[in-house]
């Protein structure tokens, strides 16, 4: 908790009211979410893709 704090002090975030503090750790937690399982999927399921590019 003492990290979350400081980097709460040291960052844009320290002048924002508390709801608008969680707001963004929880959007920036589901976008990290989202891309961690995309990559896990891509990883896992990569060979079985046919990615064609042109026109």
């Amino acid at each position: 908790m003492d990290v979350l704090n400081e980097i709460y002090q040291k960052s844009a975030l320290g002048i924002l009211p508390e709801p608008i503090k969680s707001l963004v750790l929880f959007i920036f937690s589901a976008i990290v979410t989202i891309l961690i399982t995309m990559l896990y999927l891509l990883l896992k399921h990569g060979h079985y893709l046919n990615v064609q590019f042109g026109y």
